[in-house]
């Protein structure tokens, strides 16, 4: 008898095992992962929109990658002649946390504006390039205005400018075009680290080098400062809930060596 109810515990065990039944104890959900928008290679995945050219014309090589670097460039510009550009990635997003880390060098080409010294920019909820106008300047978006200091004085990064665009901040409807941030000044050429937490049209976060210095909620089209739109892709009070991500080409020689995001689920 004995003998028997251990051949039988044998075959129970055999038959548990064959079945491939595994009992995971404690799992958790994987975690979100970080997503590359920038290979290090190339443009691959990215639409280019110049002002005065069609897209996809990549103007006197504006858009470039060298040294696994993503670089805004004027290295073959004479003067600048507002032609204001705009590297956008291929797909929309709403609801993610993206992630850059950038750095101005050398000198603003000759004529470009004195408030694109040392200015770009990280633009989300973005229309895409395709629906630009040819002699648009800017896309309707929010803008996280990039700014490098200046040899001396307060100029934060990180602030918020919104072209065809408008923002509730602290319960207060804003329509003025750019809102400082609470950010430091970073001057000369490091490398500085910046982050938005996008979460739809319920809440947006502006974060440098680890601090949230900026929040605001319920963007939506409005406000003005663009110009060349299609008026038919501009529509007043409609609610911003994605877009597309782009970075600026303003006149500063500017240098991203990453742009990432990752997805997050809706609050």
């Amino acid at each position: 008898m004995k003998v028997f109810f251990l051949s039988l515990f044998f075959l129970l065990l055999i038959a548990i095992s064959g079945s491939g039944i595994q009992e995971v104890p404690n799992a958790k959900p994987s975690e979100p992962q970080w997503i590359q928008l920038f290979n290090g290679e190339d443009l691959s995945d990215w639409d280019i929109k110049i002002r005065g050219h069609e897209m996809g014309v990549n103007y006197k090589n504006t858009f470039r990658v060298e040294d696994g670097l993503l670089k805004v460039s004027y290295g073959e510009y004479d003067t600048f002649k507002e032609e204001f550009g705009h590297l956008f990635y291929k797909t929309p997003f709403s609801h993610y946390r993206l992630r850059v880390e950038y750095r101005f060098v050398g000198q603003q080409v000759t004529d470009g504006p004195g408030w694109a010294f040392r200015n770009n920019g990280l633009m989300v909820h973005s229309q895409s390039a395709e629906s630009m106008g040819l002699h648009q300047d800017f896309p309707i978006s929010l803008e996280a205005q990039l700014l490098g200091g200046a040899d001396e004085g307060v100029r934060s990064t990180m602030n918020l400018c919104t072209p065809g665009s408008s923002v509730v901040i602290d319960g207060k409807f804003r329509e003025e075009h750019c809102i400082d941030s609470s950010s430091d000044t970073y001057r000369g050429d490091r490398w500085v680290t910046a982050e938005m937490v996008v979460h739809g049209d319920e809440v947006i976060h502006h974060i440098v080098e680890g601090d949230t210095v900026l929040t605001y909620s319920r963007p939506e089209m409005g406000g003005g400062a663009i110009s060349g739109y299609d008026p038919e892709v501009y529509i007043e009070r409609q609610p911003m809930k994605s877009g597309y991500i782009a970075i600026q080409a303003e006149s500063h020689p500017t240098e991203f060596r990453k742009i990432e995001v990752m997805i997050l689920d809706p609050e």
